[in-house]
């Protein structure tokens, strides 16, 4: 075996404090947030647009229905934007593939800020909405892994955890940013609000798809990834290696990741649609609280898996998991009151806590269940499987328990909890990784 293939890359690599692990940092942390501002942008609209503009025919209940149903449509494409992009990130390398799905997000996106209503095209409308959430969903089912394990592969073993968290932090700060974005317009006349403001917010994304490519186009390759190349033949097709070899990494690793969406789906989407037309609340309200709530999980994520450097992915994980058991059925209590104050504690308590110690080691405690030459497959399907199955379905299904609650709260509560305690017992079958030498675990394979 040549010197290029022992060597550690790990020790080759940069400090977190050197201008190279800055940008490297940097475009993890931009790149991430570009695409969660769009793909979450769709959501804010699903919740309070969608079902006016594009379904202007149904009862007012069906209508969100079936705007929750288009934000599914990019969730269940997800997994196999992580497939797809995935496989390329495993042959090819990270940095393209980034830069790729990058430029799909922002046509996307665009798009769909310029999309005619129903009323002006008929139900040709909401089928290319639909289309467009597929691509959506694929890109960013492409960007998550590649941008997270950009940073990782670049840190030294005992900062991986707090550099993967970037791209993690990335994706609540485009929360914020679309929140935001479309809290600006909200306040406009509901007339104005649904003929055209709405729509602003999706077409800036051509401008911030510009800035992230800039800063992506001047990073270096995955160091780990290069160390690779000259066992090139050994590369088998990525997809079937993982669920061949490690199926019990996938299965365990989705079903722990699913709680954390699963309170993303109920707090960031559902509840905020429930609290504006059900409660009553002031929509711009809401929606400045929603972009509160988001900052949380950005602090509270910069918390947990710096944390987890330290103790372990494991049982930074498991706080946000025992503290979302605890407190489901008081949050949907909360929400029940239909108090502003008592939602914006509910929503922070979410975000801040539950949602934040879930996902800021998540990064780093998928990335470590598999081999360099799989990782951006094996990383991507786990986190987009958790993502699919926790969020994209979760305002659906919660929107049908509280009908079969007769609108109560109560049954969607104990789902959640069924939710955290089938993640508790996952989590016992997952090894901690916080002190996997990964350069080593790839000679050995």
């Amino acid at each position: 075996m040549s010197s290029t293939t022992t060597a550690s890359p790990e020790l080759k690599v940069p400090s977190l404090n050197s201008p190279e692990m800055r940008r490297i940092l940097a475009s993890s942390f931009i790149g991430s947030a570009i695409e969660f501002y769009d793909f979450i942008l769709y959501a804010t609209a699903a919740s309070l647009v969608f079902g006016q503009v594009y379904f202007t025919d149904l009862d007012p209940a069906v209508a969100i229905f079936a705007s929750f149903a288009t934000l599914a449509v990019g969730y269940l494409a997800r997994p196999l934007g992580g497939i797809v992009f995935g496989h390329f990130g495993d042959k090819l390398g990270r940095k393209g593939v980034l830069i790729t799905s990058m430029l799909m997000m922002g046509i996307a996106t665009t798009l769909i800020g310029l999309l005619p209503t129903t009323a002006q095209i008929g139900m040709a409308a909401p089928v290319i909405l639909i289309l467009l959430r597929l691509i959506q969903g694929l890109a960013v089912g492409g960007e998550w892994g590649g941008a997270m394990l950009m940073a990782l592969e670049h840190a030294p073993k005992e900062r991986r955890g707090f550099a993967a968290s970037f791209a993690n932090m990335g994706g609540p700060a485009g929360a914020v940013l679309a929140t935001l974005a479309v809290s600006a317009f909200s306040v406009l006349p509901s007339e104005q609000f649904l003929s055209w403001g709405w729509r602003i917010p999706f077409l800036l994304s051509i401008v911030l798809i510009g800035v992230g490519l800039l800063i992506r186009l001047k990073v270096a390759e995955s160091p780990l990834f290069l160390a690779l190349e000259d066992k090139a033949e050994e590369k088998k097709l990525p997809l079937s290696e993982v669920l061949t070899r490690y199926p019990k990494s996938v299965v365990l690793g989705t079903l722990v990741g699913m709680s954390s969406y699963t309170v993303q789906g109920v707090m960031t989407v559902w509840a905020i649609s429930y609290v504006v037309d059900s409660a009553g609340m002031d929509r711009t309200s809401v929606l400045l609280i929603k972009a509160l709530g988001a900052t949380l999980t950005v602090i509270g994520v910069w918390i947990a898996a710096r944390y987890s450097d330290r103790i372990g992915r494991r049982p930074v994980m498991m706080i946000g998991i025992v503290a979302g058991a605890v407190l489901a059925l008081p949050i949907m209590w909360g929400l029940e009151l239909g108090e502003v104050w008592i939602f914006m504690i509910a929503l922070f308590l979410a975000n801040g806590l539950i949602q934040a110690f879930i996902f800021g080691p998540f990064g780093a405690f998928t990335a470590e269940l598999f081999p360099t030459r799989i990782r951006y497959t094996g990383a991507s399907l786990v986190y987009q499987l958790s993502s699919t199955i926790g969020a994209g379905f979760t305002p659906m299904i919660v929107s049908a328990l509280v009908i079969a609650a007769g609108g109560k709260l109560w049954l969607a509560g104990v789902v959640w909890i069924g939710t955290f305690l089938v993640a508790a017992v996952a989590m016992r079958g997952i090894r901690e990784g916080k002190d996997q030498d990964l350069n080593a675990a790839d000679m050995r394979q």
